[in-house]
């Protein structure tokens, strides 16, 4: 926090030091709030209609997607049809301030942060599991498998390139269960996950989308080589090395696919978090969250006339 603050030294400066911390973590909740809500409200009510229109046009929070809803909603439907062993939820379009950045590496910069208290949903992967873990409150020992699609924002800037925007669509995938002998619950989950997913490419090859043959790579950091040999043998994969910090349960899986012009993507991803074990507080609670690039099914893999 202070080798941030340093860097952005403009931000205290601006209203001196006493009151950014009064702000920062001298008031209540509900109080600072209640201050920023008719900050909000002062400054909209200054506002024109034309500055709404510029910012309309200029402003890529709010910029409409590239993609046509019908191809978009025809894509969800075949994904929610294969994920028939999960219940299909609805999310709100916003999660409870520090739903990515509390429990994973995340920084809240690469959050849109509203007020009361929440934040424009960046990952509902992230959503998933807070709802697994409500699920598993109330019904200790039960297994929970949701499935989501959602239209999520981030704050990071992203390549002026045809493909890229702030906000898109995510298909998205979350189980939670207490370990079971033999790392049962997270051998079954992830390949569940990956098998779930591999069956909604299928369906959508089949309904004319140009989705070339699928890859499937597991990664495994040090200590979970063995879990890791042990799933890639039931998928046919080949085990990497994992290094990105982000899976904390030690686990993760790639789906490469080819897109018509030749280029490989990494277009489905997933594996194992300690999330739940965060907001349940016990360890055996092992969380598995999977997303798909929906979106960029719809814009690099072209639906083409069925066979």
């Amino acid at each position: 926090m202070a080798s941030s603050m340093a860097d952005r030294s403009w931000i205290v400066d601006s209203v001196g030091e006493t009151a950014f911390s009064r702000l920062a973590d001298g008031l209540t909740g509900s109080a600072l709030q209640s201050l920023l809500l008719e900050v909000m409200h002062a400054r909209a009510e200054a506002r024109c209609a034309s500055e709404l229109v510029d910012q309309y046009g200029r402003d890529p929070f709010c910029a409409p997607s590239a993609v046509d809803l019908r191809a978009m909603l025809a894509i969800d439907g075949q994904l929610l049809e294969a994920a028939e062993r999960f219940e299909a939820v609805e999310l709100s379009p916003v999660a409870p301030m520090g739903a990515c950045s509390v429990v994973g590496p995340s920084h809240q910069n690469r959050v849109l942060t509203a007020l009361r208290a929440t934040e424009v949903v960046s990952d509902p992967t992230n959503v998933l599991a807070l709802e697994c873990s409500l699920r598993m409150r109330a019904r200790p020992g039960a297994d929970v498998h949701l499935a989501t699609s959602q239209r999520i924002l981030r704050a990071q800037p992203v390549p002026r390139q045809p493909g890229y925007a702030q906000h898109f669509r995510l298909f998205a995938l979350g189980s939670g269960g207490v370990e079971r002998k033999d790392h049962a619950f997270t051998i079954e989950t992830v390949v569940l996950h990956v098998r779930t997913m591999l069956a909604g490419l299928l369906r959508l090859e089949r309904l004319g989308h140009s989705l070339g043959r699928a890859r499937v790579e597991v990664l495994a950091s040090a200590e979970k080589r063995q879990l890791g040999g042990r799933i890639a043998d039931i998928l046919n994969a080949e085990v990497q090395p994992l290094e990105h910090p982000y899976y904390s349960g030690g686990l993760r899986y790639r789906i490469w696919v080819s897109a018509p012009d030749g280029e490989e993507l990494p277009l489905g991803d997933g594996g194992a978090f300690d999330w739940l074990g965060q907001l349940s507080s016990n360890r055996r609670a092992v969380f598995i969250g999977s997303g798909l690039g929906s979106q960029l099914i719809a814009l690099r893999f072209g639906r083409q006339s069925p066979p």
